[in-house]
């Protein structure tokens, strides 16, 4: 279950991310007129991962080792660059996005300028999406269901705790320690592909290797104890780093703030009197 709460935790929080900054970015430019083309394309998204989802279900129920096994290694692939992507781009994400969404809405016509925000939103979830659908599809474990919709509920209160008060919310450490789990998981992930591969017997000795490689798979009993020592640890270093920062700001010396208040009182057109402050 916490495999699948972080997947979709982290995913969730990513796709709120850019949701909420393409928002801002067409309000702060008066272009309300196509944040209609927004919900079209993160409902074209869900679509589009939702069906990614679907068609890895009816391979998993096919149970077929040498599909599970390309999967898991596309997974690892895919994965390990897009942390390694974020991880450049993480510091100018807002800037990225406001720069990719002031050339879709640079068209000629009204048109156009719907197409290139849908098209837009529409990528950018669908990466978020269908990277979760590909994670999600490696974690073997009976309680999925629940740890996908705590995700959820997590990420969409980390959102609007985010957009409320994002000065409580450091998103930095977040990133920076969902990151690596993420790079640790796909790491269980090539080794869970290589134990599928062992099963279809296309390697040598594959029935040597497929009986060594059982305890270490995502089912046994060193993967899941490597599985939840990673939740754990990730855990402790977000809940460690909280602390610290906390710590950090509270030995920090309360410098006083000085101030002249000028004071100009002018008489308005109803005969009273109107005052403006400026504080320097």
């Amino acid at each position: 279950m916490w495999q699948a709460f972080t997947i979709v935790l982290r995913e969730g929080v990513e796709a709120f991310l850019i949701v909420a900054i393409t928002l801002a970015y067409l309000r702060k430019t008066a272009q309300n007129h196509l944040i209609g083309a927004v919900a079209w394309g993160v409902f074209g998204a869900v679509v589009a991962s939702a069906g990614l989802g679907y068609a890895l279900w009816l391979t998993s129920g096919a149970n077929m080792p040498l599909w599970e096994g390309i999967f898991g290694l596309v997974t690892v692939v895919l994965v390990a660059t897009f942390v390694v992507h974020m991880w450049k781009i993480g510091p100018k994400l807002k800037q990225d996005i406001e720069n990719h969404l002031s050339k879709a809405t640079a068209k000629p016509s009204l048109e156009a300028s719907h197409l290139g925000v849908f098209l837009f939103t529409l990528i950018m979830i669908s990466r978020e999406g269908m990277e979760t659908a590909l994670l999600l599809f490696q974690v073997q474990d009976a309680a999925i269901v629940s740890g996908v919709l705590l995700g959820i509920l997590a990420a969409t209160a980390i959102a609007y705790l985010w957009q409320q008060f994002g000065y409580l919310i450091n998103l930095k450490h977040f990133f920076q320690v969902t990151a690596v789990y993420l790079l640790l998981f796909t790491i269980q992930i090539a080794f869970q592909a290589f134990h599928e591969f062992t099963e279809t017997g296309l390697l040598p000795a594959s029935e040597a290797l497929h009986i060594w490689s059982e305890p270490y798979s995502l089912e046994g009993y060193y993967g899941k104890l490597f599985a939840n020592a990673t939740v754990i640890g990730c855990g402790l270093w977000l809940i460690s780093m909280w602390i610290l920062e906390r710590t950090r700001k509270a030995s920090r010396p309360v410098m006083p703030i000085q101030s002249s208040v000028a004071v100009n009182r002018e008489p308005a057109l109803a005969g009273s009197a109107q005052e403006k402050v400026t504080i320097s």
